[in-house]
Protein backbone atom coordinates (compact mmCIF):
# COMPACT_ATOMS: atom_id res chain seq x y z
CA UNK A 1 0.00 0.00 0.00
CA UNK A 2 1.56 3.31 -1.05
CA UNK A 3 1.30 6.28 1.20
CA UNK A 4 1.23 9.22 -1.19
CA UNK A 5 0.79 12.05 1.25
CA UNK A 6 3.08 12.10 4.26
CA UNK A 7 1.26 15.17 5.53
CA UNK A 8 -1.91 13.12 5.83
CA UNK A 9 -0.07 10.62 8.00
CA UNK A 10 1.19 13.38 10.28
CA UNK A 11 -2.32 14.84 10.56
CA UNK A 12 -3.70 11.44 11.50
CA UNK A 13 -1.10 11.11 14.25
CA UNK A 14 -2.10 14.48 15.63
CA UNK A 15 -5.79 13.51 15.72
CA UNK A 16 -4.96 10.28 17.54
CA UNK A 17 -2.95 12.13 20.17
CA UNK A 18 -5.72 14.66 20.79
CA UNK A 19 -8.40 11.98 20.98
CA UNK A 20 -6.64 10.12 23.80
CA UNK A 21 -6.16 13.18 25.97
CA UNK A 22 -2.45 12.39 26.13
CA UNK A 23 0.37 14.48 24.79
CA UNK A 24 3.87 13.97 23.47
CA UNK A 25 6.60 15.51 25.57
CA UNK A 26 7.41 18.91 24.01
CA UNK A 27 11.04 18.11 23.23
CA UNK A 28 10.00 15.01 21.30
CA UNK A 29 7.49 16.60 18.90
CA UNK A 30 10.01 17.47 16.23
CA UNK A 31 11.60 14.03 16.34
CA UNK A 32 8.20 12.36 15.91
CA UNK A 33 7.41 14.53 12.89
CA UNK A 34 10.83 13.83 11.40
CA UNK A 35 10.31 10.12 11.97
CA UNK A 36 6.94 10.24 10.19
CA UNK A 37 8.42 12.15 7.27
CA UNK A 38 11.53 10.05 6.88
CA UNK A 39 10.38 6.54 7.72
CA UNK A 40 7.54 5.30 5.53
CA UNK A 41 7.17 6.14 1.88
CA UNK A 42 5.91 2.73 0.83
CA UNK A 43 4.56 0.03 3.08
CA UNK A 44 3.43 -3.51 2.38
CA UNK A 45 0.76 -5.00 4.64
CA UNK A 46 1.75 -8.51 5.66
CA UNK A 47 -0.88 -11.19 6.14
CA UNK A 48 1.36 -12.90 8.70
CA UNK A 49 -0.14 -12.74 12.20
CA UNK A 50 1.64 -11.59 15.31
CA UNK A 51 1.96 -14.62 17.65
CA UNK A 52 1.19 -12.50 20.71
CA UNK A 53 -1.75 -10.49 19.37
CA UNK A 54 -3.17 -12.58 16.51
CA UNK A 55 -3.22 -9.49 14.30
CA UNK A 56 -1.93 -9.37 10.70
CA UNK A 57 0.91 -7.13 9.55
CA UNK A 58 3.68 -8.99 11.37
CA UNK A 59 7.30 -9.05 10.25
CA UNK A 60 7.72 -12.27 8.25
CA UNK A 61 11.38 -12.51 9.25
CA UNK A 62 10.36 -12.65 12.92
CA UNK A 63 8.12 -15.70 12.49
CA UNK A 64 9.28 -18.50 14.75
CA UNK A 65 11.60 -16.25 16.75
CA UNK A 66 11.72 -15.54 20.47
CA UNK A 67 10.11 -12.44 21.99
CA UNK A 68 11.76 -9.92 24.28
CA UNK A 69 10.58 -9.11 27.82
CA UNK A 70 11.53 -5.76 29.36
CA UNK A 71 11.12 -4.62 32.96
CA UNK A 72 9.48 -1.17 33.02
CA UNK A 73 9.31 1.29 35.88
CA UNK A 74 5.77 2.13 36.99
CA UNK A 75 6.34 4.25 40.07
CA UNK A 76 4.63 7.60 39.70
CA UNK A 77 7.87 9.57 39.96
CA UNK A 78 9.16 7.83 36.81
CA UNK A 79 6.24 8.63 34.51
CA UNK A 80 5.70 8.86 31.61
CA UNK A 81 7.21 5.68 30.23
CA UNK A 82 8.64 5.46 26.72
CA UNK A 83 7.99 2.50 24.42
CA UNK A 84 5.14 0.87 26.34
CA UNK A 85 2.58 1.59 23.62
CA UNK A 86 4.51 -0.81 21.35
CA UNK A 87 4.31 -3.78 23.74
CA UNK A 88 2.13 -6.65 22.53
CA UNK A 89 1.42 -7.87 26.07
CA UNK A 90 1.89 -6.01 29.35
CA UNK A 91 2.09 -7.78 32.68
CA UNK A 92 1.56 -5.86 35.91
CA UNK A 93 2.45 -7.25 39.34
CA UNK A 94 3.04 -5.59 42.70
CA UNK A 95 6.46 -5.17 44.23
CA UNK A 96 7.39 -4.00 47.72
CA UNK A 97 5.85 -0.86 49.16
CA UNK A 98 2.49 -1.16 47.45
CA UNK A 99 3.79 -0.05 44.04
CA UNK A 100 3.68 -2.05 40.82
CA UNK A 101 6.09 -2.80 38.02
CA UNK A 102 5.34 -3.62 34.40
CA UNK A 103 6.88 -6.17 32.08
CA UNK A 104 6.35 -5.47 28.40
CA UNK A 105 6.52 -8.37 25.94
CA UNK A 106 7.58 -7.54 22.37
CA UNK A 107 7.01 -10.33 19.85
CA UNK A 108 9.63 -9.15 17.34
CA UNK A 109 12.97 -8.82 19.12
CA UNK A 110 14.43 -7.15 16.01
CA UNK A 111 11.98 -4.26 16.33
CA UNK A 112 11.94 -3.36 20.02
CA UNK A 113 11.58 0.41 20.59
CA UNK A 114 13.51 2.74 22.86
CA UNK A 115 12.14 1.94 26.32
CA UNK A 116 12.45 4.06 29.45
CA UNK A 117 12.68 3.75 32.31
CA UNK A 118 13.93 0.20 32.80
CA UNK A 119 13.97 -1.22 36.31
CA UNK A 120 15.16 -4.19 38.32
CA UNK A 121 14.12 -7.81 38.51
CA UNK A 122 11.93 -9.51 41.07
CA UNK A 123 11.96 -13.29 40.87
CA UNK A 124 8.42 -13.83 39.53
CA UNK A 125 8.94 -11.74 36.39
CA UNK A 126 11.68 -13.91 34.81
CA UNK A 127 9.62 -17.00 35.62
CA UNK A 128 6.79 -15.55 33.53
CA UNK A 129 9.22 -14.50 30.78
CA UNK A 130 10.88 -17.93 30.84
CA UNK A 131 7.49 -19.53 30.27
CA UNK A 132 7.19 -17.46 27.09
CA UNK A 133 10.77 -18.31 26.02
CA UNK A 134 11.59 -14.59 26.00
CA UNK A 135 14.90 -12.76 26.24
CA UNK A 136 14.75 -10.99 29.61
CA UNK A 137 15.92 -7.37 29.93
CA UNK A 138 16.26 -5.66 33.31
CA UNK A 139 18.38 -3.13 35.19
CA UNK A 140 19.64 -4.80 38.35
CA UNK A 141 17.88 -7.28 40.60
CA UNK A 142 17.08 -8.35 44.11
CA UNK A 143 20.32 -10.14 45.06
CA UNK A 144 18.55 -12.96 46.90
CA UNK A 145 15.78 -15.02 45.32
CA UNK A 146 15.75 -13.02 42.04
CA UNK A 147 19.43 -13.69 41.40
CA UNK A 148 18.97 -17.32 42.40
CA UNK A 149 16.05 -17.62 39.95
CA UNK A 150 17.98 -16.08 37.06
CA UNK A 151 20.89 -18.44 37.66
CA UNK A 152 18.75 -21.51 38.30
CA UNK A 153 16.76 -21.10 35.09
CA UNK A 154 19.83 -19.98 33.09
CA UNK A 155 17.82 -17.09 31.70
CA UNK A 156 19.08 -15.52 28.46
CA UNK A 157 19.15 -11.94 29.63
CA UNK A 158 20.57 -8.43 29.53
CA UNK A 159 21.29 -6.38 32.66
CA UNK A 160 21.87 -2.63 32.75
CA UNK A 161 24.15 -3.13 35.76
CA UNK A 162 26.46 -5.58 33.98
CA UNK A 163 28.80 -4.52 31.15
CA UNK A 164 29.02 -8.14 29.99
CA UNK A 165 25.22 -8.18 29.60
CA UNK A 166 24.56 -5.02 27.66
CA UNK A 167 25.31 -2.12 30.00
CA UNK A 168 26.60 0.77 27.90
CA UNK A 169 25.30 -0.66 24.61
CA UNK A 170 21.80 -2.10 24.94
CA UNK A 171 21.31 0.01 28.07
CA UNK A 172 21.93 3.75 28.28
CA UNK A 173 21.06 6.71 30.47
CA UNK A 174 18.42 8.94 28.97
CA UNK A 175 20.14 12.32 28.57
CA UNK A 176 16.98 14.43 28.85
CA UNK A 177 15.78 12.63 31.96
CA UNK A 178 19.14 13.00 33.69
CA UNK A 179 18.44 16.72 33.93
CA UNK A 180 15.20 16.38 35.91
CA UNK A 181 14.67 12.78 37.12
CA UNK A 182 16.32 10.79 39.89
CA UNK A 183 19.01 8.47 38.53
CA UNK A 184 16.95 5.29 39.04
CA UNK A 185 14.35 6.67 36.63
CA UNK A 186 16.76 7.43 33.76
CA UNK A 187 17.75 3.93 32.64
CA UNK A 188 16.71 3.09 29.09
CA UNK A 189 16.91 0.16 26.72
CA UNK A 190 17.95 1.04 23.17
CA UNK A 191 15.94 -1.54 21.26
CA UNK A 192 17.85 -0.86 18.05
CA UNK A 193 20.90 -2.50 19.65
CA UNK A 194 19.13 -5.61 20.90
CA UNK A 195 19.35 -7.76 17.77
CA UNK A 196 23.12 -7.39 17.45
CA UNK A 197 23.58 -7.91 21.20
CA UNK A 198 21.63 -11.18 21.05
CA UNK A 199 23.85 -12.31 18.20
CA UNK A 200 27.02 -11.37 20.07
CA UNK A 201 25.88 -13.28 23.14
CA UNK A 202 25.16 -16.34 21.02
CA UNK A 203 21.66 -16.69 22.41
CA UNK A 204 19.25 -19.05 20.67
CA UNK A 205 16.77 -17.09 18.53
CA UNK A 206 14.32 -19.83 17.46
CA UNK A 207 11.25 -20.11 19.69
CA UNK A 208 10.94 -23.34 21.66
CA UNK A 209 8.40 -26.01 20.87
CA UNK A 210 5.96 -25.20 23.66
CA UNK A 211 5.57 -21.57 22.53
CA UNK A 212 5.68 -21.98 18.77
CA UNK A 213 1.90 -21.58 18.38
CA UNK A 214 1.79 -18.22 20.13
CA UNK A 215 0.48 -16.86 23.40
CA UNK A 216 -3.24 -17.60 22.94
CA UNK A 217 -5.84 -19.30 20.78
CA UNK A 218 -7.21 -16.33 18.85
CA UNK A 219 -10.52 -15.53 17.24
CA UNK A 220 -10.33 -14.13 13.72
CA UNK A 221 -9.05 -10.52 13.82
CA UNK A 222 -11.94 -9.61 11.50
CA UNK A 223 -14.57 -11.16 13.77
CA UNK A 224 -14.11 -10.35 17.47
CA UNK A 225 -16.39 -12.34 19.74
CA UNK A 226 -18.40 -10.85 22.59
CA UNK A 227 -17.83 -13.16 25.59
CA UNK A 228 -20.93 -14.66 27.22
CA UNK A 229 -20.52 -12.86 30.50
CA UNK A 230 -21.60 -9.88 32.56
CA UNK A 231 -21.51 -6.34 31.20
CA UNK A 232 -18.18 -4.76 32.11
CA UNK A 233 -17.64 -1.16 31.07
CA UNK A 234 -15.04 -0.60 33.78
CA UNK A 235 -12.58 -2.86 35.56
CA UNK A 236 -10.31 -1.82 38.41
CA UNK A 237 -7.45 -3.73 40.02
CA UNK A 238 -6.47 -2.27 43.40
CA UNK A 239 -2.87 -3.17 44.20
CA UNK A 240 -2.75 -0.69 47.09
CA UNK A 241 -4.59 2.51 48.07
CA UNK A 242 -2.12 4.57 46.03
CA UNK A 243 -1.64 2.18 43.09
CA UNK A 244 -4.58 0.89 41.10
CA UNK A 245 -5.15 0.19 37.42
CA UNK A 246 -8.47 1.14 35.83
CA UNK A 247 -9.75 0.07 32.41
CA UNK A 248 -12.63 1.97 30.80
CA UNK A 249 -14.28 0.44 27.77
CA UNK A 250 -14.29 2.53 24.58
CA UNK A 251 -17.12 1.23 22.40
CA UNK A 252 -15.85 2.90 19.24
CA UNK A 253 -12.37 1.43 19.53
CA UNK A 254 -13.61 -1.84 21.07
CA UNK A 255 -10.76 -1.58 23.55
CA UNK A 256 -10.16 -0.85 27.21
CA UNK A 257 -8.23 2.36 27.92
CA UNK A 258 -5.84 2.15 30.86
CA UNK A 259 -5.58 4.59 33.73
CA UNK A 260 -2.76 4.57 36.29
CA UNK A 261 -4.14 5.42 39.74
CA UNK A 262 -6.79 7.70 38.25
CA UNK A 263 -4.71 9.28 35.48
CA UNK A 264 -4.53 8.31 31.81
CA UNK A 265 -1.50 6.07 31.30
CA UNK A 266 0.23 7.28 28.16
CA UNK A 267 3.39 6.58 26.22
CA UNK A 268 5.61 9.65 26.55
CA UNK A 269 6.93 9.29 23.00
CA UNK A 270 3.83 8.39 20.96
CA UNK A 271 1.40 10.29 23.20
CA UNK A 272 -1.05 7.38 23.03
CA UNK A 273 -3.03 6.13 25.98
CA UNK A 274 -2.55 2.42 26.57
CA UNK A 275 -5.43 0.44 25.03
CA UNK A 276 -6.11 -3.30 25.25
CA UNK A 277 -8.45 -5.61 23.42
CA UNK A 278 -8.11 -8.12 26.24
CA UNK A 279 -7.78 -7.58 29.97
CA UNK A 280 -6.94 -10.52 32.24
CA UNK A 281 -7.39 -9.97 35.97
CA UNK A 282 -5.81 -12.96 37.72
CA UNK A 283 -6.30 -13.69 41.41
CA UNK A 284 -3.50 -15.31 43.38
CA UNK A 285 -1.90 -15.60 46.82
CA UNK A 286 0.71 -13.02 47.86
CA UNK A 287 2.77 -12.66 51.02
CA UNK A 288 5.73 -10.71 52.37
CA UNK A 289 8.84 -12.89 52.52
CA UNK A 290 11.35 -10.89 54.61
CA UNK A 291 12.24 -7.66 56.39
CA UNK A 292 12.87 -5.96 53.04
CA UNK A 293 9.19 -6.57 52.29
CA UNK A 294 9.96 -8.50 49.13
CA UNK A 295 6.92 -10.43 47.94
CA UNK A 296 6.20 -14.05 47.29
CA UNK A 297 3.61 -14.44 44.53
CA UNK A 298 2.01 -17.77 43.68
CA UNK A 299 2.27 -18.36 39.93
CA UNK A 300 0.85 -21.89 39.93
CA UNK A 301 -2.74 -20.88 39.16
CA UNK A 302 -6.05 -19.57 40.40
CA UNK A 303 -9.27 -17.87 39.40
CA UNK A 304 -9.78 -14.63 37.52
CA UNK A 305 -11.62 -12.80 34.78
CA UNK A 306 -11.26 -12.44 31.03
CA UNK A 307 -12.56 -9.02 29.97
CA UNK A 308 -13.16 -8.04 26.34
CA UNK A 309 -15.75 -6.30 24.16
CA UNK A 310 -17.61 -4.88 27.16
CA UNK A 311 -18.06 -8.22 28.91
CA UNK A 312 -16.33 -10.11 31.71
CA UNK A 313 -16.31 -13.88 32.20
CA UNK A 314 -14.91 -15.93 35.09
CA UNK A 315 -11.91 -18.05 34.14
CA UNK A 316 -9.22 -20.18 35.72
CA UNK A 317 -5.52 -19.99 34.94
CA UNK A 318 -2.50 -22.18 35.55
CA UNK A 319 1.25 -22.35 35.05
CA UNK A 320 2.32 -25.94 35.43
CA UNK A 321 6.08 -25.35 35.68
CA UNK A 322 8.71 -22.64 35.32
CA UNK A 323 9.09 -23.62 31.67
CA UNK A 324 5.37 -23.60 30.87
CA UNK A 325 3.45 -20.52 29.72
CA UNK A 326 0.38 -19.35 31.57
CA UNK A 327 -2.76 -21.03 30.23
CA UNK A 328 -6.32 -19.74 30.55
CA UNK A 329 -9.49 -21.86 30.75
CA UNK A 330 -13.23 -21.21 30.53
CA UNK A 331 -15.86 -22.45 32.99
CA UNK A 332 -15.97 -25.82 31.21
CA UNK A 333 -12.23 -26.37 31.49
CA UNK A 334 -11.54 -25.70 27.83
CA UNK A 335 -8.60 -23.52 26.87
CA UNK A 336 -9.85 -19.97 26.39
CA UNK A 337 -10.19 -18.43 22.94
CA UNK A 338 -9.48 -14.69 23.00
CA UNK A 339 -9.94 -11.78 20.64
CA UNK A 340 -7.07 -10.63 18.45
CA UNK A 341 -5.33 -7.57 19.84
CA UNK A 342 -3.07 -6.43 22.65
CA UNK A 343 -3.48 -7.90 26.11
CA UNK A 344 -2.98 -6.71 29.68
CA UNK A 345 -2.40 -9.37 32.35
CA UNK A 346 -2.55 -8.23 35.97
CA UNK A 347 -1.94 -10.37 39.04
CA UNK A 348 -3.90 -9.26 42.09
CA UNK A 349 -4.89 -10.58 45.51
CA UNK A 350 -8.37 -12.05 45.82
CA UNK A 351 -11.08 -9.49 46.51
CA UNK A 352 -9.22 -6.60 44.90
CA UNK A 353 -10.96 -6.71 41.49
CA UNK A 354 -13.94 -4.43 40.92
CA UNK A 355 -16.07 -4.84 37.78
CA UNK A 356 -18.79 -2.42 36.71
Amino acid sequence: MKIKRISALISLMAVMIISTGCSIIESDKSSVNESAENSITEELTSTVKNPLTGEPGYNEKAVGKRPAAVMINNIKASLPQYGIDSADIIYELPVEGGITRLMGIYADYTNVPYICSVRSCRYYYPIIAHGMDAFYCHWGMDKTIALDTLNRLEIDRFDGNDSSLGAGTVFVRDAEREETYASEHTGALDGSELESAISEMGYRTEINEINKNGAFIFNSPDSPVIPEGSVCMKAELTFSPEYFSTFNYDREREAYLKFHSGTEQCDGKSGKQLAFKNVFALETEMSIRNAKKLLDIDLSGGDGYYISMGRAVPITWSKESDEDPIRFFDKNGNELTVNAGKSYIGFIESGEINLE
